[in-house]
């Protein structure tokens, strides 16, 4: 059985996609970008207020089930410019326990849905 996620808090998929699936206690985010909420605008003045956007969306799909950081397992980070990765890294950091922190992917690739300087899609449990 699944179940499909949707939360206004985030922002509306671009595509013929869910926010995200649960599906036997395991939640499977669809690839976000730094799209506002509130007005669907990218939010990109700097790659670090990118990356915060983008969190702050994979957390308001998270949260929607109960869940937060700490229940991430897995994630990967789509970068358009590979030498944003320390950047994007600190941000991303920032938002988990030093202590426990997901295993990870992150690639180059030559372009993002909204012309977006970075996505991250997760699998949380």
């Amino acid at each position: 059985m699944k179940e499909i996620v949707y939360t206004k808090n985030a922002p509306d998929p671009v595509g013929p996609y869910s926010q995200a699936i649960l599906t036997n206690n395991t939640l499977f985010i669809s690839g976000q970008v730094a799209l506002d909420p509130n007005n669907g605008e990218m939010i990109n003045s700097s790659i670090e207020e990118e990356t915060i956007q983008v969190m702050n969306n994979l957390k308001a799909i998270l949260n929607e089930v109960g869940f937060d950081f700490s229940n991430v397992i897995k994630s990967t980070i789509y970068l358009s410019d590979m030498n944003n990765f320390s950047k994007v890294n600190e941000v991303y950091g920032s938002f988990f326990n030093k202590d426990y922190v997901p295993s990870r992917v992150t690639v180059e690739v030559s372009r993002l849905p909204k012309d977006a300087n970075v996505e991250i899609d997760m699998i949380a449990s």
